[in-house]
């Protein structure tokens, strides 16, 4: 036989929603997810942030430095320099030698000197003026080729200077009796050959010792006067 009161207070009915769910330690299972996807989160950012932080660091370490080499040609310079004499004027004016030099004959050797190279040669003669040292070449202006053959005269002598000649000649008989050129034969060149003349002469010149090295004889080439 039941003892409740049916009179009595009745028990409240239970709420139609049903209660959410618990965790260990009584904390909702929601919480619990966000934590654990807040730490994944963490983890990954960290793990990124390192990969770029290597990538950065090993990219020197990869590089490659190409070289190119460029081959510059081996170019031999020459310096022998070359002198080239204009080609002498022998003809077109006679040319006739005073003894200037106060050497006996050396007019009249000069002048077979000359004619062994091709110049038109008259009689040898005695200057007026005196003694002289450098020789003089005079042409005379009214005779078309004679200041030509006066330059290359001139020239075979060693390198003269060329001027007209002077009214009257410095010669005797104070004419040239036709010739174009006078040559004025003074102690310098008296009784030189052509070859003395136009080759300059050499001379042989100690050189200083080099330190750790021996004494050489060094040859230099001095150009005189004739």
């Amino acid at each position: 036989m039941s003892t409740d009161d049916p009179n009595g207070p009745t028990s409240p009915a239970p709420a139609s929603g049903r209660s959410p769910r618990q965790g260990l330690g009584g904390s909702p299972i929601g919480s619990t997810v966000s934590i654990v996807l807040a730490v994944v989160a963490v983890v990954a950012g960290f793990l990124i942030l390192n990969s770029i932080t290597d990538d950065g660091g090993s990219s020197s370490g990869d590089e490659t430095i190409t070289t190119t080499s460029v081959a510059v040609a081996d170019t031999a310079v020459d310096a022998t320099t070359t002198t080239t004499e204009a080609p002498l004027v022998t003809e077109g004016a006679t040319v006739i030698v005073a003894n200037a030099s106060g050497v006996p004959g050396s007019a009249g050797r000069m002048t077979d000197e000359l004619a062994a190279v091709t110049f038109t040669m008259g009689t040898a003669t005695n200057a007026t003026s005196g003694t002289i040292e450098e020789s003089v070449v005079y042409y005379d202006a009214g005779i078309a080729a004679a200041q030509s053959v006066a330059d290359s005269v001139a020239q075979v002598l060693g390198g003269l200077a060329v001027e007209t000649v002077p009214t009257p000649p410095p010669v005797d008989g104070g004419t040239l009796n036709g010739a174009g050129v006078l040559v004025m034969l003074g102690t310098a060149q008296a009784d030189k050959t052509l070859a003395e003349l136009s080759t300059p002469e050499a001379s042989v010149v100690t050189a200083p010792p080099v330190a750790g090295g021996t004494t050489a004889d060094t040859t230099v080439t001095a150009t005189t006067g004739g």
